[in-house]
């Protein structure tokens, strides 16, 4: 296939892509952010000319880049103004981290990736793309990254049988999470508002993610 080919493929794909992104969720900030963002710079140069579908993409080490519309319909779950402190757990190839950057023109991401080869990937990716504020951190012991806490929320990019206490806990008052929550077959994303009186828990729209690993997620092996 000659890259004059790819290229229209692709440019088709987007035209369309984009379109069932606004038709679906509207003229949101995180479809805005998207069009901003190169999702082929965060897939292997193999898979580039399906950078626009709707659809997972492997990018090495069992982990996927998102489908585009997952991507979007969680970065517009966050309900973000552009000024906050936001983590992403999971950061994969950074994609997900990157549209989040482009909807906090005043703010900054913290992304945590426990795979060390998807960390200098997301790294990599994010320098290239010229996206300055999201630092890639190692993943520790404990989920998410608490010497680096509160935030005003948090992204998981994978999925969990519940809603991780260790995540909670790395909120300020008045923040939310937004993560996939159910079986490892399938999931719903679920957004929990943490308010100084309690907690609201809201079940948005089904989805399948990879596992999150570790204690409070699923086990290894």
């Amino acid at each position: 296939m000659s890259l004059s080919w790819v290229g229209f493929l692709s440019d088709v794909d987007r035209t369309r892509l984009f379109d069932h992104l606004t038709k679906t969720l509207g003229d949101v900030p995180a479809v805005e952010a998207m069009r901003r963002v190169p999702r082929e710079q965060f897939v292997p140069e193999n898979l580039r000319h399906q950078a626009y579908q709707n659809m997972p993409l492997a990018i090495g080490n069992g982990q996927t880049i998102s489908q585009p519309l997952m991507v979007a319909t969680a970065a517009h779950a966050l309900q973000l103004r552009g000024d906050e402190y936001v983590l992403e757990v999971g950061a994969g190839s950074g994609y997900q981290a990157a549209v989040l950057s482009a909807m906090l023109p005043s703010g900054s991401v913290v992304a945590v990736e426990r795979i060390p080869e998807l960390v200098a990937m997301a790294r990599r990716n994010l320098v290239e793309t010229g996206v300055a504020n999201v630092t890639v951190l190692p993943a520790g012991s404990v989920l998410g990254a608490p010497d680096c806490a509160p935030f005003d929320a948090i992204l998981v990019s994978a999925s969990a049988p519940s809603v991780p206490e260790s995540l909670l806990a790395q909120l300020k008052p008045g923040g939310r999470i937004v993560l996939p929550v159910g079986a490892r077959a399938g999931q719903r994303l679920t957004r929990v508002w943490v308010h100084a009186d309690g907690r609201v828990y809201e079940e948005l729209t089904p989805c399948s993610y990879v596992p999150l690993l570790g204690d409070e997620a699923w086990p290894e092996g």
